[in-house]
């Protein structure tokens, strides 16, 4: 796979992150969280399942010939990652906006680099940091978090961040060791699916009725953001380190905004136009800074 195909994999990834923050939001009307994540992703995993007979099931043999138990421990590890983060996000939204939960979330793009720094003992490349920065200054203009108000729930959010970091790092390492995107794909919606329905049964009440009226939301974030984009994640990372990746992926909040503004017909004002640039600036300095270097080096 080429760099060029892992980086349009990555935008469109976020492009659907992105959009299906008003799904999420809008989806828990008649619904408690963790019943809409336990229904989301069991229908992302039930839309990747059919494409891995299809397309991996020839290769287990040969991708599990060396090590199969390093498979099961990162797909465990970033399942769970998968289903706190997701979870965090989806309760701290019934607490706080979306504004705030937006600007709180991209905290995974300065998280990622001190993780892989603390404890996995790599140096970052100073390259990096310019640009967290721009995304960090882009998401709070992006969110007008300005004039909103601190919430409980945006504790849950940074905390939810922790485990996008770790999401987007053990995905990183699981890439580069085995070739089975889509396995992996429906293996961490599967287990995402399960938790939410085990903490579903216990804290809330599956009824079918509530469900179906939230029919439309559960399927755009099931079928394309529980099942699709996590899939286009795994193969963005297969040339795209985790750090860089983090970077391209708090595109989402742009996404988020631009759905918004078409969606839900509000305004983009100067600071939101502001921070989409600042956001692109800091993607676009992200990618064209190791180019720099390498041709210089070449020289």
């Amino acid at each position: 796979m080429s760099k060029t195909t892992s980086l349009l994999s990555a935008l469109l990834c976020t492009f659907i992150w992105g959009t299906t923050f008003i799904a999420q939001d809008t989806g828990m009307d008649n619904i408690g969280p963790f019943t809409f994540n336990a229904v989301r992703f069991f229908i992302g995993f039930l839309a990747i399942t059919p494409l891995v007979f299809l397309f991996e099931l020839k290769k287990f043999k040969s991708e599990f010939k060396s090590d199969i138990k390093s498979f099961v421990n990162l797909s465990f590890l970033i399942g769970l990652s998968l289903f706190l983060g997701s979870a965090l996000q989806q309760v701290a939204l019934l607490h706080t906006d979306v504004a705030n939960a937006a600007f709180f979330t991209i905290f995974y793009v300065p998280m990622v680099p001190i993780i892989i720094f603390l404890f996995r003992g790599r140096s970052i490349h100073w390259s990096v940091w310019p640009s967290v920065v721009l995304c960090l200054i882009g998401g709070y203009l992006l969110t007008n978090f300005q004039d909103a108000t601190v919430r409980l729930g945006d504790s849950l959010v940074v905390l939810g961040a922790l485990f996008w970091s770790t999401h987007i790092i053990f995905t990183g390492i699981i890439v580069k060791k085995y070739d089975l995107p889509l396995t992996l794909g429906a293996i961490q919606t599967l287990i995402v699916s399960l938790f939410s329905f085990v903490i579903g049964l216990i804290y809330e009440e599956f009824i079918y009725a509530d469900i179906i009226k939230e029919i439309n939301s559960i399927l755009y974030a099931g079928i394309l953001s529980g099942g699709f984009a996590f899939v286009l994640q795994i193969y963005a990372q297969k040339n795209i380190t985790p750090a860089p990746a983090a970077i391209i992926f708090s595109l989402e909040g742009v996404f988020a905004t631009i759905a918004a503004w078409y969606i839900l017909n509000q305004i983009l004002d100067i600071n939101n136009l502001l921070g989409c640039f600042f956001i692109l600036c800091g993607v676009l300095l992200s990618q064209l800074l190791p180019l720099v270097k390498n041709n210089i080096l070449n020289k």
